[in-house]
């Protein structure tokens, strides 16, 4: 084979293993032993795809380190278009992951022409093998160890020019916000649910509150702590088969296996006769064995809806409306 069919080989292969492992570590019956939303997918599957992209090119055209890191990214963003695609995965878990599967993907794909340079055929054949295979024994172990849920805190303030009255009404009772009042660029680039209002049956301890977002998102909440015009904390609940499949993706999924939001809390405070400062904190929980790196991106989401919110309160405060 010359060097370009060497190259296609070595793509398609590499895009059809990762197809298989996908497969495979989505199979409800398997569950037991393999999962998606494990360190040994996050890792194993890039790894492997770009050693074997590299490890079928033909020597000479992955003779650089910068061919050798790069070209395994097309195999992992044509399996990223496919599975888009096909509806396998959601854009929002693809753009979380992406940037992880790339630099894993250069980095196998280094791996092998390590490897390739020694010339060594059959160290190299054994090698590969192991590579592919490694997930599939690796999984199982990492399957038997219980995950311990980690709790967080996303945290976000702004101050406002207006009496604590005028804030506090605008706490409590959030009106229909419009498209044009939305700020949330970062959640809506993810394609999460826009907020559309916030009912309150009763301000006291007891009080039911529905927190309405677009494509029937609804977080129906409780007032567990109430002090007026000073704090109010409630309980978050989100019943995920309330929510559309097509709203969020199932491994991100408010109140699925993975993440949860518990609670949420406005404190408000007189910084001087003419400004307050407006706090709101969520604390939600991360079930994963990769809560390190789910945990950063989970932060930025909050912090990004909490800030929303907090703007368009702040907006209609100091409008006095």
């Amino acid at each position: 084979m010359n060097k370009t069919q060497r190259l296609i080989l070595g793509i398609v292969a590499a895009l059809g293993f990762a197809i298989i492992m996908r497969w495979v570590f989505a199979i409800d019956s398997f569950s037991r032993f393999f999962s998606v939303m494990t360190v040994t997918f996050l890792v194993g599957l890039p790894f492997a795809v770009g050693y074997i992209t590299v490890y079928l090119c033909n020597l000479d055209t992955v003779r650089y380190k910068s061919n050798a890191f790069f070209i395994p990214f097309i195999p992992i963003v044509t399996f990223f278009l496919l599975t888009l695609f096909l509806k396998i995965e959601g854009a929002a878990c693809w753009i979380m992951i992406l940037p992880v599967f790339l630099i894993l993907a250069g980095l196998g794909g280094l791996t092998a022409r390590y490897y390739k340079l020694k010339k060594e055929d059959r160290i190299n054949n054994t090698y590969v093998f192991i590579v592919a295979l490694l997930p599939f024994l690796i999984s199982p172990l990492e399957k038997m160890i219980s995950v311990i849920p980690g709790k967080y805190r996303a945290y976000t303030e702004i101050e406002i020019h207006a009496t604590k009255t005028q804030i506090w009404q605008n706490v409590t009772r959030v009106r229909a916000i419009s498209t044009a009042q939305d700020s949330a660029s970062f959640t809506r680039f993810l394609g999460f649910p826009r907020p559309i209002k916030a009912e309150l049956d009763t301000a006291g301890v007891g009080g039911k509150r529905e927190a309405i977002f677009d494509k029937g998102l609804v977080f129906h909440e409780t007032v567990i702590a109430y002090q007026p015009l000073k704090s109010m904390t409630f309980t978050i609940k989100a019943n995920p088969y309330e929510i559309p499949s097509a709203t969020m993706d199932k491994h991100i999924v408010v109140g699925g296996d993975f993440f949860d939001v518990l609670t949420g809390t406005y404190e408000l405070e007189q910084i001087d006769s003419h400004t307050c400062r407006l706090k709101l904190y969520s604390n939600f929980k991360l079930s994963t064995t990769f809560n390190f790196y789910a945990s950063i991106w989970a932060n930025w989401i909050m912090k990004d809806i909490q800030l929303n919110i907090l703007k368009v309160i702040k907006a209609r405060a100091e409008q006095k409306v």
